[in-house]
C-alpha cells in the first residue's frame, strides 16, 4: 500500500468508506459484531495478515502445543509484517479468547498496525490500555485452546461474515472495521477524502441552520457553486 494511500485512509471514517464501496457495488465489507476495546484511538489502517482457527480437537490441542515454536498462532505474531493488521477468523465464537495482552503487546512492539478478531480477547482491559488498536466481539477469559485450533496463516478467511484476503486493506475506527479489496485501496482513499471534504462543508452549513434539501445529497446548483467557493477558500488557507 502506498504511503499516501495509508495517510488518506487515516483521515476518513469507516462510514465514508462504506458509502463509497456501496457505490461500487460492495455491500458486505463491514466486519459484523466487532468493536474497539478502547474508543478514541487513531484510525487503524493496514494490509490484512490473516490467522484462521478451526474448532479445537482435544487430542491435538493440549496446552503443551504452545511450547512448539512453529505453533501457527505464535508464528503469526512473530511474522505479521510491520504496518499490517492481524485479522483472526475465530468463527464468530467469543467463548474462548483469540489472544491476550502478551501477544497484543508483542505485535505492538513489532510495529504491527492493529489486531481484529470476530471472537474475543482475554486481558481485554490491559489490551485497551496499549497504544495499539484492537477490535473484538467481547472479553473472554479462557485460552483459545479450549475451543479454537490455530491452523492457517495468511490465507483467505471469513471474519465477522466478511471475506478477508491477505493484502486487503483494513480500516478501523470507533464505528468498527471495514475491509477494502486490495486493488481498490488507492481509488477508495482518493474518493473518500473528497467525500469527507464535502461532508465537512455540509456539517458546517447544517450547523448554521441550513436545510439538507439540495445539500445532502448535492442536487442544487447554487449549493454546488457555494461548495466550490468554500473549497477554494479552504485550499487557499492551507
Amino acid at each position: 500500500m502506498l504511503a499516501t494511500t495509508r495517510k488518506k485512509l487515516q483521515s476518513v471514517s469507516t462510514a465514508t468508506i462504506a458509502t463509497y464501496l456501496y457505490k461500487l457495488g460492495f455491500r458486505n465489507q463491514f466486519i459484523q459484531g466487532v468493536k474497539p476495546l478502547a474508543p478514541g484511538k487513531p484510525v487503524m489502517v493496514g494490509e490484512a495478515f490473516t490467522l484462521r482457527y478451526i474448532p479445537a480437537r482435544e487430542d491435538l490441542n493440549p496446552i503443551e502445543v504452545f511450547k512448539d515454536p512453529y505453533h501457527p498462532q505464535r508464528v503469526a505474531v512473530e511474522t505479521c509484517p510491520v504496518g499490517a493488521v492481524l485479522v483472526i477468523d475465530s468463527r464468530k465464537d467469543p467463548r474462548a479468547a483469540s489472544a491476550g495482552s502478551i501477544l497484543a503487546s508483542r505485535l505492538m512492539k513489532r510495529g504491527v498496525a492493529g489486531i481484529v478478531t470476530d471472537g474475543g480477547f482475554r486481558d481485554a482491559a490491559l489490551i485497551a490500555e496499549l497504544d495499539f488498536p484492537a477490535f473484538h466481539n467481547t472479553p473472554s477469559a479462557p485460552t483459545n485452546l479450549t475451543l479454537h485450533q490455530a491452523l492457517d496463516i495468511n490465507v483467505p478467511i471469513g471474519c465477522g461474515d466478511v471475506a478477508v484476503f491477505p493484502g486487503d486493506v483494513i480500516v478501523g475506527d470507533d464505528d468498527g472495521v471495514m475491509v477494502i479489496p486490495a486493488h481498490l485501496a488507492d481509488e477508495v482513499a482518493e474518493e473518500a477524502v473528497k467525500m469527507t471534504l464535502y461532508e465537512d462543508f455540509v456539517t458546517e452549513k447544517v450547523m448554521e441552520g441550513r436545510s439538507i434539501k439540495g445539500l445532502y445529497p448535492l442536487t442544487s446548483e447554487e449549493n454546488k457553486r457555494e461548495f466550490e467557493e468554500w473549497k477554494q477558500e479552504k485550499e487557499a488557507g492551507q
